[in-house]
């Protein structure tokens, strides 16, 4: 029997319809923003960061969690002595600015939110170092300045033994032409940016198939690492792309975090386009040690896990290699990897090399 991410406790249907009526009952305070000058412009709402209009620019804001990656490091900690709560804060960073790109906005400042159960967690001062040396670096890496934060201790609601990792940033766009709209058109190109594993998503189920590993988190995934060191390599920050993009004038028609829902996030647009992925590359060894693994069918891998990607672009396509070399010059491993088309009012990511379809029904985010 394969396993599936639903199978671990994490149903997106209920999560999303939850978001969903948020989204609802939060468009009826938009009119508030009026008394402080601003306004919400249209097609904000569902977007993985939130704008508010100004005359000459937008700000942008974002509120992310880690989700339990940080259990992995836990465990990891416990059975090799090896801390990785540096990457840990890294990936907390990351999960927060790259939401914050996908409009074009560059962060400005990132707060850390770290709930314990017993403040004793602090109390081990590798681990707590760690942390704070890897939120920082995290935010040197997204050019923005760690504002502050919030380290609340939560008995009965956090475990004694772990901590909640979660924060937000504020962005601007400016001059506001800068704006990631999502001005898609059929022929545009997809680029992918490369991921350095399951980065932030997916940990749940990840958990799930350590337990049933005789070695755990120290089991070979045949690439020279083991599991858990695979796992918790830190999550890649793109905001340097969508910056060097913005300087040589490249207009990026949209782009997504390839997070939650994984390849799926490709249709987050609200506009029906069929997203047809023609250059597969071979999935990491971590993918391929998940699937087996669990096992888990291929379907569920490619709709729960980034599958090495962990963003996407969409460009013109006579900006495809300029749009490339961007990204190479600012050090991410990108490449073209398929076309938008149109197909009527059907929206849908069609994978032909693997014969994969997701129908725009298996996305429900607005």
């Amino acid at each position: 029997m394969s396993l599936s991410y639903e199978s671990s406790g994490v149903r997106y249907d209920q999560l999303d319809a939850f978001k969903r009526a948020c989204q609802r009952a939060a468009r009826t305070t938009a009119g508030l923003l009026a008394d402080h000058g601003y306004a919400e412009p249209a097609t904000t709402r569902g977007e993985s960061a939130y704008l508010i209009e100004a005359a000459d620019h937008y700000l942008a804001h974002v509120e992310e969690g880690l989700g339990t990656k940080n259990l992995v490091a836990d465990a990891v900690y416990a059975q090799s002595g090896k801390c990785f709560y540096r990457e840990i804060a890294i990936d907390t960073v990351a999960t927060i600015v790259n939401d914050l790109a996908t409009c074009g906005a560059l962060p400005i400042s990132v707060a850390m939110h770290a709930a314990v159960g017993d403040s004793g967690w602090f109390a081990d001062e590798k681990r707590a170092g760690d942390l704070v040396a890897g939120f920082a670096e995290g935010c040197r890496q997204a050019g923005a300045v760690w504002g502050g934060g919030e380290t609340p201790t939560l008995r009965g609601i956090v475990n004694p033994e772990t901590i909640v990792l979660a924060g937000s940033a504020i962005g601007k766009i400016a001059p506001k032409h800068l704006r990631i709209v999502g001005d898609v058109r059929a022929g545009d190109a997809i680029i992918f940016l490369a991921s350095s594993g399951v980065q932030t998503n997916g940990l749940t189920l990840c958990r799930q198939i350590a337990t049933q590993l005789p070695q755990g988190y120290a089991t070979p995934i045949g690439d020279g690492r083991s599991y858990g060191e695979a796992l918790l390599a830190p999550s890649v920050i793109y905001v340097a792309f969508v910056r060097e993009c913005q300087r040589r004038g490249l207009k990026l028609n949209y782009v997504a975090h390839v997070t939650g829902h994984g390849w799926r996030k490709l249709m987050r647009l609200e506009e029906p386009f069929v997203y047809e992925i023609t250059n597969v590359r071979p999935e990491p060894a971590l993918f391929r040690f998940l699937e087996t693994a669990g096992p888990i069918a291929k379907r569920e891998m490619y709709a729960t896990f980034n599958q090495g990607i962990g963003f996407a672009a969409y460009v013109a396509p006579e900006l495809v290699e300029a749009t490339l070399a961007a990204a190479k010059s600012t050090g991410y491993d990108a490449w073209h990897a398929g076309w938008v088309k149109k197909d009527g009012a059907r929206k849908a990511v069609v994978v032909p090399p693997l014969g994969l379809t997701f129908e725009g029904d298996t996305l429900q985010v607005r």
